[in-house]
């Protein structure tokens, strides 16, 4: 389950519905899908995508999207830096960004025009989809890992389109992980 942070407002919200409708306040989709008992996260992208054709179907058909992959990154990478390079400057697409987590973790931050930044770190099971023309930017957490379904709506892909205010460079990408949850589903101390 994701983590949101906004910290203008030294906010943390960790309660599943929280999120949800925090989230969806700001135009952002977001949802938990299941992962055991479903496929192996480390199966070759083939069978994951066979595994979570329903949810990518649905997804298709209301979104219009018309191809998903699996994108596999992790530390040992070639050229790790220079592509997330791409990512950790805010940008915006033409099409929406989704991602469903199978293993690692990574933080969206979101900057809306009327309201502070924020940031959803995302891990195994969140599936989160940012609206088109949405300004954001991403980063990986510590560890440089990262498995994820991702849709699109173009066959050429998304392209990024970069803002020049550099707001990114304020904000450290802050990976707080499970460790922080506790129990009850509030933040650990």
């Amino acid at each position: 389950m994701a983590i949101v942070t906004v910290p203008e407002q030294a906010r943390r919200i960790t309660d599943a519905a929280e999120i949800k409708a925090f989230l969806a306040d700001n135009g952002i989709a977001y949802d938990v899908w299941p992962l055991a008992d479903r496929v192996d996260p480390a199966a070759p992208a083939e069978r994951i995508l066979a595994a979570y054709d329903p949810e990518i179907e649905e997804l298709k058909r209301r979104g219009g999207f018309v191809t998903a992959d699996v994108v596999d990154v992790y530390p040992e990478t070639p050229n790790l830096d220079a592509m997330l390079e791409k990512f950790s400057k805010e940008h915006t697409h033409t099409e929406d960004e989704v991602r469903f987590i199978l293993q690692g973790r990574g933080v969206f931050h979101i900057n809306p025009v009327d309201r502070p930044v924020f940031a959803i770190e995302v891990w195994a099971g969140d599936m989160i989809s940012v609206p088109l023309g949405t300004r954001h930017w991403f980063d990986l957490c510590s560890d440089r890992r990262i498995r994820a379904i991702r849709l699109f709506q173009d066959m050429s892909g998304w392209t990024p389109h970069y803002l020049q205010d550099g707001v990114h460079q304020g904000y450290e990408p802050l990976c707080l992980g499970p460790a922080w949850i506790a129990p009850s589903g509030r933040a650990a101390p």
